[in-house]
């Protein structure tokens, strides 16, 4: 077996180790059922119990009650870009989104195909290297909500608080931060986010919808399109990813165990400013793409001095076993990951490569 590498890619990202080693226990006999996961029937009380199970985790991970509902969709994030407005967009208002990088640019791109949808702040022209105080932003007076994407993958930045701009509610798409730290509710209606980050595998996800506003949504959307339709099936109207929601639950189960979203936030604060000490003190041989004020602590941007010696970075540490870190083409250089199953001796390893690496070629 080759010796698991540091895995530093955006997505699908590292899973917790005692999560792969659990699927590979049970993947052939499932809680007794002489069957893999894979093979088990949604309608069956086993799989029951993984479904609800999952929704019961991340109840108490984000500590919310019934008056939120939480559904499991194909389709990922790009999916929900166009349901989010389908779903809560009425006739004679408008969705307002904060461009703030590449996915949130599509998700207004593909919002504009559902209805009236405008930008309402952009970073564009400094290449997204920051995000917005959202309360003083001021949205117009049709805006029935404002969409954000609460961590920018390609560009490093993230919203470090949360506020309605002027008392309009927040939709998210926080697919790449969903439980790495604890989260108010009180500005949103609605969140969703593919697992393939924090939460589980690719193939499955995760939308929260204030159980109220089921009851506002269009009445003639296809079944399928339908956040009230899903939720009234508890996410079994047809056959949901059984594989990937159970994986989820044991991910949640996993961080339960450990503590919870304040212990995790704890480790990824740990782990990025590690990882930041290391860019600020190179006295400019590495320089951080992201605002100070705006950076995440999940996706780590940086440039070197030349595009030649970004190359031979990448190169030289995916042969010391540091993998994932070429930067996305819009900016560049390198993006190191740092999700929840990123260990702290991941990180260890790269800030002694980068050390190794200036001291060789700064």
């Amino acid at each position: 077996m080759t010796d698991r590498v540091h895995n530093f890619y955006p997505g699908p990202a590292a899973l917790p180790k005692p999560v792969l080693e659990q699927v590979q226990r049970e993947m052939l006999d499932f809680a007794g059922t002489g069957m893999s996961i894979l093979e088990i029937s949604h309608r069956s009380a086993a799989y029951e119990r993984v479904h609800n199970g999952a929704i019961e985790q991340l109840r108490s991970l984000l500590g919310i009650g019934e008056e939120w509902s939480i559904l499991f969709m194909g389709g990922g994030a790009r999916t929900q870009f166009a349901l989010a407005p389908m779903n809560r967009l009425p006739q004679g208002n408008a969705a307002e989104h904060v461009v703030t990088g590449k996915w949130s640019e599509t998700a207004l791109s593909q919002a504009q195909t559902v209805g009236p949808a405008r930008e309402l702040w952009s970073s564009t022209e400094t290449n997204h290297d920051r995000v917005p105080d959202l309360s003083a932003l001021e949205p117009g007076s049709d805006a029935a909500y404002v969409h954000i994407t609460s961590n920018n993958t390609t560009a490093g930045t993230q919203y470090s608080t949360y506020g309605r701009p002027g008392n309009v509610p927040l939709v998210a798409d926080m697919t790449s931060d969903v439980l790495s730290r604890p989260l108010d509710l009180a500005p949103f209606d609605l969140i969703y986010a593919s697992a393939q980050k924090n939460a589980g595998p690719a193939g499955v996800t995760i939308v929260l919808i204030r159980t109220a506003l089921l009851d506002e949504g269009p009445s003639d959307l296809p079944d399928m399109f339908s956040y009230a339709t899903l939720a009234a099936k508890n996410s079994l109207l047809n056959t949901p990813p059984v594989f990937p929601i159970y994986v989820v639950k044991l991910v949640t189960d996993y961080l339960v165990e450990h503590g919870g979203l304040s212990a995790q936030a704890e480790r990824n604060e740990r782990k990025a400013q590690l990882l930041y000490d290391t860019i600020d003190g190179s006295e400019g041989f590495y320089r951080g793409h992201a605002r100070p004020d705006s950076r995440s602590l999940l996706n780590v941007t940086f440039r070197l001095p030349t595009e030649e010696l970004e190359a031979k970075f990448v190169a030289e540490s995916a042969q010391a076993g540091l993998v994932g870190l070429k930067g996305y083409r819009s900016v560049g250089g390198i993006r190191a990951s740092l999700y929840n199953a990123v260990p702290l001796e991941s990180v260890e390893a790269l800030v002694q490569f980068m050390s190794d690496f200036q001291e060789r070629w700064g």
